[in-house]
């Protein structure tokens, strides 16, 4: 297959043809981070909106919210833990202190104005945008096999919600799914509790974890991909933002083949699967029945889910899963979207490569 029909494809023979050796011939060699960051600011920049933040004449003109971009991007692909530590290094590294766009240490702001900034791009979740235009245009004309759908948690270091109390009794909302499947994607998106609390999830070797903090809900499509992700509070229940994820990543992409494991068996999410086209290949929960295996194809494409764990487990050991410093799920989603950026930015052109 050849890609550089495709804009996608085109971009990455422009990367590799003139951008990374003009870049090298004023910087000097650049190592394989480097250059994912430049990719990653190459194809997510012109899809990000930043006419919001430009200045409107009131008070003094705003530091550069483009380079602030970058930089946001540059802490996802080198896994700076803080904000203190990114600014330290685009400090002391010319090279990415240029590639950011700023000339000298005295152009780089305060680390007030990066969280500022940052409060800024989240508020108007800004990597979400992003992340939505590369996969919608990335896969635009193709026809995608497999999204495969998981959940993940997010450890967060802030006090936990504690829970309401009605008549003595947790209030506590069992399933969304019947009322999902008749609500739009912003009604539904409302309706999911993202307050940091307590969640309990097995692993894969069956053993319970419990963590503070959020739950990320992923859709990764063929070639390990992220296209759609909601985070929430950590307590809810993996299945209750299946059919959300569905309905986002089907207005990005189109697809054949929802896989996902067997928490998310209910015959409401198999019945938005059939609704948008696509085919259900959910592992069978038994719920303390005899288990129905899949059929031999069933088998053999449901194999392809692992995508969606390696997504998840490369977002937790390289960009920036495991060092979640912000509080409430808006920031989380940022700082947690800018990761998933770069991953997509990393199979891509690992694709075309």
């Amino acid at each position: 297959m050849t890609y550089p029909k495709h804009p996608t494809g085109a971009l990455w023979n422009s990367i590799q043809r003139w951008l990374l050796p003009a870049l090298e011939d004023e910087l000097g060699e650049l190592d394989e981070k480097h250059k994912l960051f430049i990719a990653a600011c190459e194809l997510c920049v012109p899809r990000a909106d930043l006419s919001v933040f430009e200045w409107v004449g009131n008070g003094c003109p705003p530091h550069s919210r483009l380079a602030l971009l970058k930089a946001f991007v540059a802490k996802a692909v080198w896994d700076f833990a803080t904000t203190r530590g990114l600014i330290d290094a685009v400090r002391h590294r010319p090279a990415l202190r240029r590639l950011c766009g700023w000339e000298t240490l005295g152009d780089v702001p305060s680390e007030s104005t990066f969280s500022r900034a940052f409060d800024a791009f989240a508020g108007s979740e800004l990597p979400r945008r992003i992340l939505a235009a590369v996969a919608g245009e990335h896969f635009e004309g193709r026809l995608v096999g497999h999204i495969s759908r998981d959940a993940t948690a997010i450890e967060a270091r802030e006090k936990p919600d504690s829970p309401k109390e009605e008549g003595g009794k947790r209030k506590k909302k069992t399933s969304r799914l019947p009322e999902q499947l008749e609500r739009g994607l912003e009604e539904n998106l409302a309706d999911l509790p993202d307050t940091c609390d307590w969640g309990c999830k097995s692993n894969s070797k069956g053993k319970v974890q419990y963590w503070r903090g959020y739950k990320l809900h992923l859709d990764v499509a063929d070639g390990d991909i992220p296209v759609s992700f909601i985070v929430t509070s950590a307590s809810l229940h993996d299945s209750q933002a299946a059919i959300p994820l569905a309905q986002m990543s089907a207005g990005r992409v189109a697809s054949l083949y929802d896989l996902a494991d067997a928490a998310y068996d209910a015959k409401e999410i198999r019945g938005m699967a059939e609704r948008l086209g696509h085919v259900a290949i959910i592992d069978h929960n038994p719920r303390k029945g005899e288990k129905t295996p899949f059929d031999p194809a069933e088998a053999e494409r449901y194999k392809q889910r692992s995508s969606v764990e390696r997504v998840n487990s490369h977002l937790h050991e390289q960009h920036g899963g495991r060092h979640v410093m912000v509080r409430g799920a808006i920031k989380v989603a940022a700082h947690l979207g800018f990761g998933l950026i770069v991953i997509a930015a990393e199979q891509m052109f690992r694709m075309m490569s």
